[in-house]
């Protein structure tokens, strides 16, 4: 019984390590991130919205976010990585949660996730928009052209500090579109 224990804990450490490596290796390249910053549209990301307030909006089919001005007009964009289809660690999907949504809580370049990784946290998430109970826009070392998070949308960490500086208040609407 012991050794069986042993091969599956493991197990359990070398399919975690894969996982891991599998996110880590999946980047864009410096070429696709030019491209993207200097032709939004490209994407699909609409160069304009309806009039009213500031929002963020995120596609996770197009792994974009853009910021619009109240006048509806688009003034900056980025890659986004939102929830994935699956986490393991979890046992089931990650998708970030469509909808319409308002900035709760922010934070600085210290700001951290106190629950992944499971079991006691400790993942960064500089500067941090929550908008959705536990889901955050927030910046990460890991975006890529997919989805690939626990629910947050990860986007550059300069991208995230000028929304949260520059952008975003509480109350700044964020609209997730559907997968």
């Amino acid at each position: 019984m012991k050794r069986v224990n042993l091969l599956c804990g493991f197990l359990f450490i070398l399919f975690i390590s894969f996982i891991l490596s599998s996110c880590a290796s999946y980047s864009s390249s410096p070429e696709e991130e030019e491209q993207f910053h200097s032709a939004a549209n490209t994407r699909g990301l609409p160069t304009s919205i309806e009039a009213g307030e500031r929002t963020v909006l995120v596609d996770p089919n197009r792994h974009a976010w853009g910021a619009y001005d109240a006048s509806g007009r688009l003034v900056n964009s980025g890659l986004a990585s939102a929830g994935s289809d699956w986490c393991p660690d979890l046992n089931r999907p990650c998708h970030t949660q469509a909808g319409s949504f308002r900035v709760t809580q922010l934070g600085g370049a210290e700001c951290y996730s106190t629950r992944f990784p499971i079991p006691t946290g400790g993942a960064p998430m500089p500067y941090c928009m929550y908008f959705n109970g536990n889901q955050a826009l927030h910046g990460s070392p890991n975006v890529v052209a997919g989805n690939i998070s626990h629910g947050c949308v990860r986007m550059h960490t300069s991208d995230a500090e000028w929304l949260r500086y520059n952008f975003v208040n509480v109350g700044t609407k964020v609209v997730v579109m559907p997968y």
